[in-house]
């Protein structure tokens, strides 16, 4: 009897113990659910008193301490003390209580009750934690010291960390919280998931004995249990338990697939302690001069650098920040994101996982390491709190020459999976990462290479340069080649901080952090939408449609893992209103027969279109993916520009025409019209249309030339009851110049020029004419032609064809984010209504390839020039080239073809016809 009472006993204290890791928030779970903390911060804003602030946070945007950019330079010795007293766990006489800590910048010593929980733990971006189940009382309230420094004491960490080209925040910026855990419990575990099934789990546990087992269950997403397997406990250290299962879905960036394994210690069939992670099944390896490879899929990486920052809150963030990240990531086509340059979030890693990113997590080290015994203590904390994402499938120790290489092997010490461990920017075990190649550097390394090729950081943005500027001759060539793997463009966001002490005014540290493809709020830039397209999945050749277009559009299939049967194709046949009117009108529309083309395979997309499709204006073709989430959407005009001209023009009956002249100028009077040149240089002086004047001037202007054009002649004559006005110029080249004024029309320009000496083959920024207009004047735009994003001649991807229209701004990209920016080039223009304060007027084209400028766009005073595009002189031009924009360290002329200067071609000048109604 007593036995039994015993072993009732000891049944009864094993299911009391049974239990999961419980967690006990001290401070807020995330940014937007901080909590206060008593608070002292020694200099700076705020400072010399005790006061309140939120947890988490980084205290420069709670009002305290200073504000440093790339070094604590400012107040360098900068301290903050943390106060909160917290409740005890219940019957913590039988549990081992940790204290964690997801994020403190930078060295940071904690002490419960008065008394030191452990050393002072070094390194700003890495999750630590102490056992401080002897410091708690066991009723009442503890008191909870902790001790921020902003600067470390340690050199290497300050070199590593905080002399890095990002700002350099202080505080408690990610949660804090108790995990508790019955004695015999699981420290961690390390999952090793394969493609074919196989789970391994290595599980380290404490307060062990051989009785005890080690289980590993297997579920659904959704809990159902699939299947377990367990094994005999490795007392007091690591139990590796491993089984392998059939029918098991992939993880993969196109198909997501999670599962949970739990795993448990039990005794008697008893359960002492379980835990449990989200997983997925895949493979993740580098074949050396072949490629990296996922579930023996060969990789293209479509990536983007990511910090974890936030304008408003620095880097304390929210789970719902990581999904709009991770969201806005997807939306632009891309599947991969490297962390730069330390880990993220944990939220941000779930993310990844549930939405489908591979991901390359990396130890700071920004051009300089941390020395070995730090960075021994830093790439353990890295990896054992990471180690189980599938979608980490890489580890970067350091970044740019901030490598330690010493530790390079102490990544598989806690890592099952052995995953590539990489040095960015550096050819490294069978990688070349090289950052910011030019297109010489990328052709070169897939020319006679023997690594492969994924720079980790290229096309840096700054201001409008970089990210889709180049990026598709770029992309070309990385993917013709099969040692090209993609890459990681620098960078995602602008990292604009608003200033708590300049009234949340938005400070990118100058030209250092405006480099995102969105802006400080995720504003997305003109390349948001360029990048979309360059990586879309799904890819549709076609540049124009055909008079004899028999339906079929080519595409080719640049997911990795997904049929094109899975996505949905929506044709549209569009009618386009006349200058003024409301937006286009779908004049039919219909989804396209799927496609079967599997991944790397090319084909057509066959569109049933009716009969009269010809009488459409334009078509537009949609595709969305198995998610229903919009991938892209093309579009082509049907029509000629000349026939929507014609079209649009209206004659004015009952009209005559008369010519005026005096001393200086020729007046040109159609139906209370009136249009004034110069006698002495022929050009446009300005437009009288019912006794309100249009300041419209000085053109038609030859914008590229290189010397002053001396006007050669300037006549008027009368033919067929039209007057003719002409004009001819001549210096380095060469413009000739005929208006046409019919009764009841608007004015017709027909232009042409060229090059004087053809063998010299000039290069050019721009070619085109322009006019001088007032920006005072100027209140919107409505055209028809490529938009809304300006465009460059290398960043043309990604405006579409149809109507469009802007209020007036001065948006200064990465600077007062108004977006999109209305002045620079536009794409590709069929006419536009320039709306003012004095007459609105529209210009129509007859001709394919016009690019029209509006206004001079300004520069912020800390643009380079690299990213300052030339523009001509004249307010309003009509551009048959326009110039390239280069990145934050490149010139545009070495970033690819499309990034040249404009040349004349074959010895033909350039001919085009303009309409200008100013009615």
């Amino acid at each position: 009897m007593k036995r039994l009472l015993c072993f009732a006993l000891l049944v009864f204290q094993m299911s009391v113990q049974a239990q999961p890791t419980q967690y006990q928030y001290l401070s807020g779970t995330d940014r937007d659910n901080a909590i206060d903390w008593d608070f002292y911060i020694n200099t700076g804003m705020q400072s010399g008193k005790w006061s309140k602030i939120k947890v988490p946070s980084n205290w420069e945007q709670q009002g305290f301490g200073t504000y440093n950019y790339y070094t604590d330079t400012n107040n360098p010795n900068e301290t903050g003390l943390y106060k909160y007293k917290f409740k005890s766990p219940a019957d913590i006489a039988k549990k081992k209580v940790f204290i964690v800590f997801d994020g403190s910048m930078t060295d940071t010593e904690v002490k419960i009750n008065g008394k030191l929980a452990g050393p002072v733990h070094q390194g700003g971006f890495c999750s630590f934690k102490y056992d401080i189940t002897k410091l708690l009382k066991s009723s009442g309230l503890n008191l909870l010291d902790v001790s921020v420094r902003k600067k470390s004491a340690n050199k290497s960490v300050n070199r590593a960390e905080r002399e890095a080209d990002f700002w350099q925040f202080g505080g408690i910026f990610r949660p804090v919280f108790l995990e508790i855990v019955p004695i015999t419990h699981i420290d961690r575990v390390a999952i090793d998931t394969k493609a074919d099934g196989t789970l391994t789990v290595d599980a380290y546990t404490t307060n062990t004995n051989t009785p005890q087992m080690v289980v590993a269950e297997l579920q659904t997403i959704a809990g159902v249990k699939i299947g377990s397997f367990e094994t005999p406990v490795i007392a007091g250290g690591l139990t590796k338990i491993s089984k392998q299962f059939k029918d098991i879905a992939t993880w993969n960036p196109e198909d997501p697939n999670l599962y949970i394994v739990k795993v448990s210690i039990t005794q008697a069939g008893k359960m002492i302690h379980t835990i449990q992670q989200k997983t997925g099944f895949r493979t993740a390896e580098l074949r050396p001069g072949d490629g990296f490879y996922v579930n023996d899929v060969k990789v293209i990486f479509k990536g983007v650098n990511r910090h974890s920052f936030s304008a408003e809150s620095a880097r304390a963030l929210s789970k719902q920040v990581s999904i709009d990240d991770v969201k806005l990531m997807k939306g632009m086509n891309m599947n991969a994101v490297r962390m730069s340059h330390y880990p993220p979030d944990r939220h941000f890693l779930d993310v990844c996982d549930s939405l489908g990113m591979f991901v390359i997590n990396e130890l700071t080290g920004w051009q300089k390491s941390y020395d070995t015994i730090i960075g021994r203590k830093l790439v353990k904390e890295l990896v054992i709190r990471d180690v189980n994402h599938p979608s980490i499938v890489m580890w970067a120790n350091g970044n740019e020459g901030g490598f330690n290489r010493a530790i390079d092997n102490d990544y598989d010490l806690y890592d099952n999976q052995k995953r590539v461990v990489i040095h960015p920017w550096e050819r490294f075990r069978g990688t070349d990462t090289r950052h910011y190649p030019d297109y010489n550097y990328v052709t070169n390394a897939l020319l006679y290479g023997t690594d492969v090729f994924f720079p980790t950081e290229f096309m840096h943005g700054n201001f409008d340069g970089g990210m889709g500027a180049g990026l598709q001759d770029f992309w070309d060539a990385i993917l013709q080649h099969p040692l090209g793997a993609g890459g990681f463009l620098w960078s995602f966001a602008d990292e604009g901080i608003m200033r708590t002490d300049r009234n949340g005014e938005i400070d990118n540290a100058g030209n250092s952090a405006p480099d995102g493809i969105v802006g400080a709020h995720h504003e997305k830039e003109g390349s948001f939408q360029s990048v979309r397209k360059i990586w879309s999945p799904v890819v549709v050749t076609n540049k124009v449609i055909p008079v004899k277009f028999n339906g079929k559009l080519s595409v080719e299939n640049r997911y990795l893992y997904t049929d094109l049967s899975s996505c949905k194709f929506i044709w549209k046949l569009l009618s386009y209103p006349k200058p003024g009117s409301k937006s286009e009108a779908i004049t039919n529309y219909s989804s396209a027969a799927g496609s079967n083309l599997i991944p790397g395979e090319k084909g057509y997309l066959q569109l049933d279109l009716p009969a009269n499709w010809q009488q459409s204006d334009g078509l537009s073709l949609t595709v969305f993916d198995k998610y229903g989430l919009e991938i892209y959407t093309w579009s082509w005009p049907l029509q000629q520009p000349k026939s929507i001209s014609v079209r649009n023009i209206e004659a004015t009956t009952n009209t005559t025409i008369t010519v005026t002249e005096n001393e200086t100028e020729l007046i040109v009077n159609n139906n209370k019209v009136e249009v004034y040149f110069s006698k002495t240089s022929g050009l446009l002086k300005q437009v009288i249309s019912s006794g309100k004047k249009l300041s419209l001037s000085n053109g038609p202007v030859l914008a590229q030339a290189r010397a002053d054009m001396k006007l050669q002649y300037f006549k008027f004559y009368k033919q067929a009851g039209n007057v003719i006005v002409k004009s001819a110029y001549k210096g380095l080249e060469w413009l000739n110049v005929t208006w046409t004024f019919a009764p009841g029309l608007p004015a017709k320009l027909d232009y042409e020029y060229g090059e004087n000496n053809f063998d010299q083959q000039i290069g050019y920024n721009f070619t085109g004419i322009t006019f001088n207009y007032p920006e005072t004047m100027v209140t919107g735009m409505q055209w028809l032609g490529n938009g809304p994003d300006r465009v460059y001649k290398n960043r043309l991807a990604g405006a579409e064809f149809g109507i469009w229209h802007k209020d007036y701004n001065d948006g200064i990209t990465g600077e007062n984010y108004i977006y999109p920016e209305f002045k620079g080039y536009h794409g590709e223009v069929f006419w536009v209504r320039v709306e003012n304060k004095e007459i609105p007027f529209t210009v129509y084209t007859e001709n394919k390839g016009i690019y029209l400028q509006m206004l001079k766009p300004g520069n912020s005073k800390h643009s380079r020039e690299t990213t300052v595009v030339p523009m001509p002189a004249g307010d309003i031009g009509f551009m048959n080239g326009i110039p390239p924009i280069g990145t934050k360290f490149q010139r545009p002329d070495l970033l690819g073809p499309a990034s040249q200067q404009n040349i004349q071609l074959n010895y033909s000048p350039v001919n085009a016809t303009l309409w200008f109604d100013f009615r």
